[in-house]
Protein backbone atom coordinates (compact mmCIF):
# COMPACT_ATOMS: atom_id res chain seq x y z
CA UNK A 1 0.00 0.00 0.00
CA UNK A 2 1.15 3.30 -1.08
CA UNK A 3 0.47 6.81 0.00
CA UNK A 4 -2.11 8.89 -1.85
CA UNK A 5 -3.34 12.07 -1.58
CA UNK A 6 -6.13 12.62 1.18
CA UNK A 7 -9.15 14.83 0.64
CA UNK A 8 -9.20 17.96 3.37
CA UNK A 9 -11.07 16.78 6.59
CA UNK A 10 -14.49 18.77 6.58
CA UNK A 11 -16.78 19.41 9.63
CA UNK A 12 -17.97 16.42 11.17
CA UNK A 13 -15.68 14.42 9.18
CA UNK A 14 -13.03 11.54 10.78
CA UNK A 15 -9.48 12.54 9.67
CA UNK A 16 -9.59 8.91 7.50
CA UNK A 17 -10.38 5.56 8.79
CA UNK A 18 -10.01 5.17 12.56
CA UNK A 19 -8.89 1.77 14.60
CA UNK A 20 -9.06 1.20 18.64
CA UNK A 21 -5.85 -0.17 20.10
CA UNK A 22 -7.72 -1.27 23.74
CA UNK A 23 -6.31 -3.55 26.09
CA UNK A 24 -5.23 -3.97 29.59
CA UNK A 25 -2.53 -1.49 31.34
CA UNK A 26 1.31 -3.65 30.54
CA UNK A 27 -0.65 -5.71 27.57
CA UNK A 28 1.88 -3.59 25.10
CA UNK A 29 -0.44 -1.67 23.57
CA UNK A 30 2.04 0.90 22.82
CA UNK A 31 4.94 -1.26 21.85
CA UNK A 32 2.64 -2.30 19.19
CA UNK A 33 1.77 0.70 18.11
CA UNK A 34 5.44 1.91 18.14
CA UNK A 35 6.37 -1.27 15.98
CA UNK A 36 3.03 -0.95 13.50
CA UNK A 37 3.29 3.09 13.51
CA UNK A 38 7.08 2.85 12.48
CA UNK A 39 5.92 0.24 9.17
CA UNK A 40 3.10 1.88 8.08
CA UNK A 41 5.08 5.57 7.71
CA UNK A 42 7.77 3.56 6.44
CA UNK A 43 5.51 2.50 3.72
CA UNK A 44 4.47 6.01 3.06
CA UNK A 45 1.21 6.21 4.92
CA UNK A 46 0.64 9.17 6.87
CA UNK A 47 -0.83 7.91 10.50
CA UNK A 48 -2.31 9.97 13.42
CA UNK A 49 -2.06 8.47 17.06
CA UNK A 50 -4.81 9.92 19.40
CA UNK A 51 -3.79 8.25 23.21
CA UNK A 52 -6.06 8.51 25.91
CA UNK A 53 -4.73 9.11 29.56
CA UNK A 54 -5.87 9.19 32.86
CA UNK A 55 -3.37 11.23 34.06
CA UNK A 56 -2.42 14.80 34.17
CA UNK A 57 -0.61 15.79 30.53
CA UNK A 58 2.66 17.64 30.66
CA UNK A 59 4.84 18.33 27.64
CA UNK A 60 6.73 21.42 29.20
CA UNK A 61 8.07 21.27 32.88
CA UNK A 62 5.84 24.64 34.75
CA UNK A 63 8.58 27.18 34.37
CA UNK A 64 8.38 27.27 30.64
CA UNK A 65 6.34 29.88 28.67
CA UNK A 66 3.91 28.20 27.51
CA UNK A 67 3.15 26.34 30.88
CA UNK A 68 3.29 29.43 32.98
CA UNK A 69 0.95 31.19 30.13
CA UNK A 70 -2.01 28.02 30.54
CA UNK A 71 -1.34 29.02 34.76
CA UNK A 72 -2.08 32.03 34.28
CA UNK A 73 -5.90 31.42 32.52
CA UNK A 74 -5.06 30.88 29.20
CA UNK A 75 -7.93 28.51 27.55
CA UNK A 76 -5.68 27.26 24.97
CA UNK A 77 -1.65 27.51 24.23
CA UNK A 78 -0.35 27.00 21.29
CA UNK A 79 3.69 25.96 20.64
CA UNK A 80 5.06 25.98 17.41
CA UNK A 81 8.82 25.48 15.83
CA UNK A 82 10.00 24.30 12.63
CA UNK A 83 9.73 21.00 14.17
CA UNK A 84 6.32 20.55 15.48
CA UNK A 85 3.42 22.27 17.28
CA UNK A 86 1.16 21.30 20.11
CA UNK A 87 -1.64 22.84 21.81
CA UNK A 88 -2.37 22.85 25.16
CA UNK A 89 -6.36 23.46 25.97
CA UNK A 90 -7.48 23.72 29.56
CA UNK A 91 -10.33 22.07 30.72
CA UNK A 92 -10.78 24.07 33.94
CA UNK A 93 -13.73 21.56 35.05
CA UNK A 94 -15.65 21.38 32.03
CA UNK A 95 -16.49 17.96 30.48
CA UNK A 96 -13.67 15.80 28.38
CA UNK A 97 -13.81 16.27 25.02
CA UNK A 98 -15.97 13.03 23.07
CA UNK A 99 -13.38 11.34 20.84
CA UNK A 100 -15.22 12.70 17.72
CA UNK A 101 -14.56 16.09 18.71
CA UNK A 102 -10.71 15.03 18.87
CA UNK A 103 -10.34 13.12 15.99
CA UNK A 104 -12.52 16.05 14.16
CA UNK A 105 -9.42 18.46 14.73
CA UNK A 106 -6.58 15.89 13.28
CA UNK A 107 -4.97 16.53 9.65
CA UNK A 108 -6.38 14.35 7.21
CA UNK A 109 -4.69 11.01 6.98
CA UNK A 110 -4.60 7.40 5.75
CA UNK A 111 -4.83 6.11 9.16
CA UNK A 112 -5.75 7.27 12.98
CA UNK A 113 -4.77 4.60 15.51
CA UNK A 114 -6.77 5.19 19.08
CA UNK A 115 -5.29 4.09 22.00
CA UNK A 116 -7.71 3.22 24.82
CA UNK A 117 -11.30 4.76 24.86
CA UNK A 118 -12.41 1.14 25.05
CA UNK A 119 -16.03 2.11 25.61
CA UNK A 120 -16.09 4.08 22.45
CA UNK A 121 -17.97 2.34 19.73
CA UNK A 122 -15.11 2.03 16.49
CA UNK A 123 -13.35 -1.14 14.98
CA UNK A 124 -10.54 -2.28 17.09
CA UNK A 125 -7.69 -4.52 17.70
CA UNK A 126 -7.05 -5.78 21.26
CA UNK A 127 -4.15 -6.36 22.16
CA UNK A 128 -4.44 -9.49 25.22
CA UNK A 129 -2.30 -10.99 26.92
CA UNK A 130 -3.19 -13.99 29.68
CA UNK A 131 -0.63 -13.79 32.02
CA UNK A 132 -1.78 -10.53 33.16
CA UNK A 133 -4.61 -12.16 34.70
CA UNK A 134 -7.31 -9.65 32.89
CA UNK A 135 -10.13 -10.97 31.21
CA UNK A 136 -10.16 -10.87 28.01
CA UNK A 137 -12.81 -7.84 25.81
CA UNK A 138 -13.35 -9.25 22.87
CA UNK A 139 -15.94 -11.64 24.96
CA UNK A 140 -17.90 -8.52 25.43
CA UNK A 141 -17.25 -6.36 22.77
CA UNK A 142 -17.95 -7.14 19.11
CA UNK A 143 -16.29 -4.06 17.52
CA UNK A 144 -13.07 -5.75 18.44
CA UNK A 145 -11.97 -7.50 14.97
CA UNK A 146 -8.70 -8.80 15.88
CA UNK A 147 -6.79 -9.86 19.02
CA UNK A 148 -3.28 -9.65 19.29
CA UNK A 149 -1.95 -12.19 21.70
CA UNK A 150 1.03 -13.58 23.10
CA UNK A 151 -1.25 -17.17 23.39
CA UNK A 152 -3.10 -19.54 20.92
CA UNK A 153 -6.70 -19.07 19.54
CA UNK A 154 -9.21 -20.20 22.01
CA UNK A 155 -11.68 -22.70 20.49
CA UNK A 156 -14.64 -20.53 21.79
CA UNK A 157 -13.30 -17.67 20.49
CA UNK A 158 -16.42 -16.23 18.00
CA UNK A 159 -16.05 -16.74 14.00
CA UNK A 160 -14.65 -14.20 11.84
CA UNK A 161 -12.41 -12.52 15.12
CA UNK A 162 -8.82 -12.64 13.55
CA UNK A 163 -6.24 -13.76 15.98
CA UNK A 164 -2.62 -12.36 15.47
CA UNK A 165 0.56 -13.75 16.85
CA UNK A 166 1.89 -10.51 19.29
CA UNK A 167 5.70 -11.62 18.28
CA UNK A 168 5.05 -11.33 14.45
CA UNK A 169 4.38 -7.18 13.77
CA UNK A 170 4.65 -8.50 9.85
CA UNK A 171 1.25 -10.03 10.48
CA UNK A 172 -0.11 -7.60 12.54
CA UNK A 173 1.23 -4.65 10.02
CA UNK A 174 -0.43 -7.01 7.39
CA UNK A 175 -3.82 -7.07 8.75
CA UNK A 176 -4.39 -3.38 9.04
CA UNK A 177 -3.64 -3.05 5.70
CA UNK A 178 -5.63 -5.53 4.50
CA UNK A 179 -8.26 -3.87 6.58
CA UNK A 180 -7.79 -0.54 5.47
CA UNK A 181 -8.34 -1.91 2.34
CA UNK A 182 -11.57 -2.78 2.75
CA UNK A 183 -12.66 -0.13 5.52
CA UNK A 184 -14.82 2.77 4.10
CA UNK A 185 -14.21 6.67 5.48
CA UNK A 186 -16.66 6.81 7.96
CA UNK A 187 -18.01 10.66 9.09
CA UNK A 188 -19.16 11.48 13.09
CA UNK A 189 -22.78 11.22 12.57
CA UNK A 190 -22.17 7.59 11.76
CA UNK A 191 -23.13 8.17 7.87
CA UNK A 192 -20.66 6.03 5.94
CA UNK A 193 -18.63 7.49 2.51
CA UNK A 194 -17.18 5.80 0.58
Amino acid sequence: MSRTDVPGTTQGQRPGPVLGVVGWSGSGKTTLLEGLVARLAQDGLRVNIVKHSHHDIELEPPRKDSARLRLAGAAEVMIASPYRIAIMRELRAAPEPGLDELLARLSPADLTLVEGYKWESLPKLEVHRPSLGKPPLFRDDVAILAVVSDVARPLDARAGLAWLDLNDLGRVVDWVCGWLKTHPQVLVDGAVKD
